[in-house]
């Protein structure tokens, strides 16, 4: 059982535990993450020197405003500029803020409502609430409660499906068998559900695993995004997903924890550390039917096709004390060893759009067109303008000036 160090939730875990039996993985890590009176996401103030990790938002604006600006472009193939938008999981709305100035800039006369936070933290509301008093954002509890009907959806999902719990398997010689969590001598240990899935239960690039290998399946991040592609296909938009992971469904354990800047036992002190895990972006792109699937990029080239390093280089000639600052930024959001090549950008859209910096591609992966030329100008010449989630690797909290 739980010792006298354990975390609140930790003795509740156990307890439930030792009455019912061992968890999946799945449901200790949504315990973990969003128990409504201990869950990690209940927490204050996670994201951030003062927390346990730093997002690309927090590394540099260059990061939000390379998003406003793809939302600008985006807003020419849209009914008369109009649509709504949409952040899930928005953190402390510092992406948000730094898109709305780069899209007012890029695009001075379109009608964007919003933005539309999907939040369930009553901290981090109050954190997007001070940061965008000036622009009425509009708060929603869960995905379900955007309206059917209304204007085109452009929706933002930073580092947001990572954080929804998997369920994870491992090849025995008797078949696959899902992870769970249980007792072990009075701890918290990791073992497995005695019934086997049959081998044909698997994908097909797992069917001939070998002993001991584990996969991971996201059923709570691919019935999510089934739901914002109905919505998507009923109001016409777009849903960019950016998130660290892997292009094609493959074994592996990708599970890990943050607390405090470093990594962190999964199993300790249970809502006191962050979560998450590896994005299939393969599974979630064939949730996103009938949508249409545009190229996976890598987060280093759709900054870098967005006119990120003319932004550095803008930002350094307006903030020369801060230009190695500037500069290490811009290379901790893209270069490969760092989050550029780690992290990807995934797109989907209604039928008849066509969004840069992506080639338009079909579910299948079939390439059906290419960018925009005019847009890809405009976004390298705007005159203004493998670790996953790891524990510290944004140095300064803030690495640029130029907020005006």
């Amino acid at each position: 059982m739980a010792t006298e160090a354990d975390s609140p939730l930790g003795v509740l875990i156990d307890r439930q535990i030792a009455e019912t039996g061992p968890v999946p993985l799945s449901l200790y890590m949504q315990l973990c993450l969003t128990h409504p009176a201990h869950g990690y996401y209940h927490r204050p103030h996670p994201i951030g020197r003062a927390g346990d990790f730093i997002t690309a938002p927090e590394v540099s604006q260059i990061f939000g405003e390379a998003i406003g600006l793809f939302v600008a472009l985006l807003s020419r193939q849209l009914p008369k500029g109009h649509f709504d938008l949409v952040e899930l999981g928005p953190g402390r709305g510092t992406l948000m803020v730094d898109l709305l100035r780069s899209l007012h800039r890029a695009a001075p006369d379109i009608r964007a409502g919003g933005p539309t936070l999907v939040e369930i933290s009553e901290t981090m509301r109050s954190e997007q609430a001070r940061r965008l008093a000036d622009h009425g954002p509009v708060w929603l509890g869960h995905i379900d409660d955007l309206p059917e009907s209304g204007p085109p959806l452009v929706i933002i999902a930073n580092e947001f499906f990572d954080a929804l719990p998997v369920r994870q398997y491992q090849k025995t010689e008797t078949g696959w068998h899902e992870r769970v969590v249980g007792l072990s001598g009075g701890q918290r240990a990791w073992g497995l559900n005695p019934t086997p899935l049959p081998e044909s239960a698997m994908p097909e690039p797992l069917r001939h695993a070998a002993i001991d290998e584990r996969f991971e399946t996201r059923p709570a991040a691919d019935a999510l995004m089934a739901l914002l592609a109905e919505r998507i296909a009923g109001r016409g938009g777009v849903l960019v997903a950016i998130d660290y992971g892997y292009d094609r469904t493959q074994s592996g354990d990708t599970v890990q924890a943050i607390a405090g800047h470093a990594y962190a036992d999964p199993l300790a002190r249970p809502g006191e550390a962050d979560l998450t895990a590896h994005v299939d972006f393969e599974a979630l792109a064939a949730a996103a039917v009938p949508l249409h699937v545009h190229g996976l990029m890598t987060q280093a080239s759709f900054l870098g096709q967005l006119g990120a390093a003319e932004r550095a280089e803008a930002l350094a000639r307006s903030n020369p004390d801060l230009t190695g600052t500037i500069a290490a930024d811009l290379a901790r959001l893209t270069a490969s060893d760092q989050m550029g090549q780690i992290f990807k950008v995934l797109c989907v859209s209604s039928q008849g759009i066509s969004p840069y910096p992506f080639d338009i591609m079909s579910t299948s992966g079939q390439v059906a067109g290419t960018g925009h030329e005019g847009d890809r100008a405009l976004a390298g010449s705007r005159p203004g303008s493998e670790s996953a989630r790891a524990p510290d690797r944004a140095g300064p909290e803030r690495g640029s000036g130029d907020r005006q």
